[in-house]
């Protein structure tokens, strides 16, 4: 695991600006570092040695030095690439998996990346022809960011290496905030750095003569077959278990987080690591936010030696704003901060943990699912009418009950935006100032594209696929990819891979979610091994105990100052700030991610514009 950087070199003293962007990311890779510059392009690498300790080092050159790689991430199928490439006459100089990206650059040219298997962000240039050739991997676990300034294309692993470039200009992209509070990350390609993207998942592009061109090369495919669930439920053990033992390759010990859930649960069981690691919270709502005790049992009878550690509520908010540095855009899920803990935590013991990400995603994990069959009187009435009743509820203060009745008057397009729904197009125009911030599109517009990539699905397939393009890559895989990354550790989802993909899209909807239940054919699967408790669970993660926190007088405290300071006057209506922070203490209303969503985007705001300056 490892970070690059690099850019198009059309400035003077480029060694020294490459040598600073790379500092910026060092954690990403403390173990060695490399760089290549031409009068073309500069090259900048940081690793974190996994695979072939002694050689792997990058910048990378095929044989006669005409191409550079740089590489961030892993290829679980690195010695079949390169069994089936020294037929073909290629020649290895290391047992890198970084090289097998050359040669399979030089035999297959972009049809490489459909061959691999793991997770990726990568460049290519070509020193004769002058072409960078860049992609990322299917699910999007690693990242790309790029942007053109100045004639000057830079592009990296994180976007605050870009900030030691003498052309880039950093200005807030006012549009990501009014998508920001609905989403509670940033939603689009565009990121909140005016002209810095993201290069989507399963996308690969070219980049020469100033211009760039983009590819996607996959998209999943819902189309159920035929079956029982303990079919579904043999072939998911089959495949996880695969998945699991094709992640685990490396020179160096693998560990494995550990929630109370069936997710990491299996995992860490399957992997038969040695270590495993979790973290709560202090709290004064016994162990609701604590499963430190459920984790040690489960350790206990697979037989690892477990690591925990207890978060007070000072370190948690003491730590925030480093965190969201480390995020490079806010994030305002408050799981992160625990993800950061707990990468602190086994990063003083391993340097490589599995995870349990994406499996709620592919196999139909989360408790909305169940939403569009779970079936009430009220449901029986005709939509036209429900449809009505909806539009008149909409104008009401909103309530749990008041709310009910305005998503049941919607399409799953009109109502579901993902596993985070915080500030309704009206709700947030009402809290900003900023009118840039308020001509952002409503979470419904930014939605569709998806949504219209599955029509004639089930609702609950639409819901799935909205999740894995959009709430996968923007919340889940972003706080996992960065935290773990600022501990220099590297974190692999086994879930999250093309042969368990391939499978999820074959599974039936009645062997993934019911009224009951859901990711049936993973806990049947689970069941095999795992204590019945453990896999029947439900989903809890790190819970965090935000909510409590707000209503304590310190950090309300701390959440006001905020509220009414410069940044928030410049952009938000503060007395709307101020009055939904005093209905959550006053137990008026519980707004606390509401209130999160726009503390976090403060504080992300003063590390990168403010301390920065």
């Amino acid at each position: 695991m490892c970070g690059f950087v690099g850019f198009t070199n059309n400035i003077k003293d480029n060694g020294t600006v490459l040598e600073k962007m790379m500092n910026r990311i060092v954690h990403r890779g403390p173990d060695s570092d490399g760089k290549y510059l031409d009068e073309n392009i500069a090259l900048g690498f940081r690793r974190l040695s996994i695979i072939d300790l002694a050689e792997g080092d990058q910048p990378m050159f095929n044989e006669d030095k005409s191409l550079v790689l740089v590489f961030n991430g892993e290829i679980y199928n690195h010695l079949e690439l390169r069994e089936e490439l020294l037929k073909l006459g290629h020649k290895f100089k290391n047992k890198a998996d970084s090289e097998v990206l050359l040669h399979g650059f030089e035999e297959w040219g972009e049809k490489l990346v459909q061959k691999l298997r793991g997770m990726f962000a990568f460049v290519i240039y070509n020193r004769e022809d002058k072409t960078l050739f860049g992609a990322r991997d299917m699910f999007g676990i690693k990242p790309f960011y790029y942007t053109v300034m100045n004639g000057n294309f830079i592009f990296g692993s994180e976007i605050k290496a870009f900030l030691d470039h003498p052309e880039f200009t950093k200005e807030l992209n006012e549009d990501a905030l009014g998508h920001y509070l609905s989403f509670q990350y940033s939603p689009t390609e565009e990121t909140f750095f005016k002209g810095v993207f993201k290069l989507p998942p399963a996308h690969y592009f070219t980049y020469k003569n100033g211009i760039i061109e983009r590819q996607r090369y996959f998209k999943p495919n819902f189309n159920e077959t035929e079956g029982v669930l303990d079919y579904f439920a043999d072939k998911v053990d089959e495949t996880v278990r695969e998945s699991v033992k094709a992640h685990k390759i490396a020179d160096v010990d693998v560990g494995s987080f550990l929630s109370s859930g069936i997710d990491s649960s299996y995992i860490a069981e399957a992997a038969n690591v040695d270590k495993t690691f979790t973290v709560g919270f202090e709290s004064n709502d016994g162990n609701r936010y604590n499963e430190i005790g459920y984790a040690k049992d489960f350790a206990e009878v697979i037989g690892v030696k477990h690591y925990s550690k207890v978060i007070t509520p000072s370190e948690y908010w003491d730590t925030f704003p480093l965190i969201q540095y480390h995020m490079d855009e806010p994030l305002a899920d408050p799981a992160a901060i625990a993800l950061y803990f707990v990468s602190k935590l086994a990063s003083e013991h391993v340097k490589v943990v599995m995870s349990g990400e994406g499996a709620d995603e592919l196999f139909g994990g989360y408790r909305i699912y169940e939403e569009p069959i779970t079936l009430t009187a009220y449901d029986k009435l005709p939509f036209a009418i429900r449809r009505v009743i909806s539009k008149i509820c909409e104008k009401l203060p909103q309530k749990h009950g008041i709310n009910y009745l305005v998503r049941r008057g919607k399409t799953i397009e009109e109502r579901f935006i993902g596993n985070a729904n915080i500030f309704s197009k009206k709700e947030r125009d009402k809290i900003l100032k900023s009118q840039r911030a308020k001509s952002a599109a409503a979470p419904s517009v930014v939605c569709a594209k998806f949504y219209s990539e599955v029509e004639g699905k089930d609702d609950i397939t639409k819901m799935q696929y909205l999740d894995i393009n959009m709430w996968l890559i923007g919340d889940i895989l972003l706080k996992a990819d960065k935290t773990s990354m600022a501990n220099s550790l590297e974190l692999r989802v086994p879930f999250l891979d093309k042969n368990v993909m391939a499978l999820a899209e074959t599974i039936p909807l009645d062997c993934r979610v019911n009224t009951v239940s859901t990711k049936l054919a993973l806990r049947k699967a689970a069941e095999k091994t795992l204590p019945k408790r453990t896999a029947t669970k439900d989903k809890l993660g790190f819970p965090v105990p935000i909510r409590e926190w707000l209503k304590q007088e310190e950090y309300y405290e701390r959440v006001k100052t905020a509220f009414t300071g410069d940044t928030a006057n410049k952009y938000f209506n503060t007395d709307e700030l101020v009055a939904l922070l005093d209905r959550h203490k006053n137990g008026k209303e519980d707004v606390s991610r509401k209130i999160w969503t726009v503390y976090t985007f403060l504080v992300w705001y003063n590390e990168f514009f403010i301390k920065e300056n």
